[in-house]
């Protein structure tokens, strides 16, 4: 079964929290405590968004992290392909070679779900995620 996995999971939550509290930088450390996630577990979550530029953040005393876009330009594609690279719901897109590829009856038609997965992933935005806002997508 096609399932994100918790880091991806923590990911939404601290982004759904600095996109909740944008007028200041959070730390890593308030964000922990405030979403019951483990601190070292969550830096290195926020370390990747950073990396991936999902996040700024600001050294010091006064410091924390901060969203680097809008909640509205920030895709769901983009946080999983942050944290865990793409999302493949069978292993053989991710490979050079198949064993099966001469014989695979599944293949296409896998290829066709996998779009329509890419494309849920890349409509939904870190603003559906916000409380309060209804999501509305279509599977076209």
């Amino acid at each position: 079964m096609l399932r994100l996995s918790k880091k991806i999971e923590y990911g939404i939550f601290a982004l759904q929290y600095l996109a909740e509290n944008n007028d200041k930088l959070i730390t890593a450390k308030e964000i922990a405590e405030q979403l019951d996630i483990s601190f070292e577990f969550l830096s290195k979550t926020l370390q990747a968004l950073k990396k991936n530029d999902l996040v700024n953040t600001i050294q010091g005393m006064k410091g924390g992290y901060a969203l680097a876009d809008s909640p509205d330009n920030i895709s769901l594609m983009q946080i999983i392909q942050a944290l865990e690279h793409h999302p493949d719901i069978v292993e053989c897109f991710n490979s050079e070679t198949c064993q099966r590829e001469e014989f695979c009856s599944i293949r296409s038609p896998m290829h066709v779900i996998q779009h329509k997965i890419n494309d849920i992933f890349n409509e939904m935005k870190l603003t559906d995620f916000l409380l309060g806002n209804k999501v509305q997508i279509s599977l076209g």
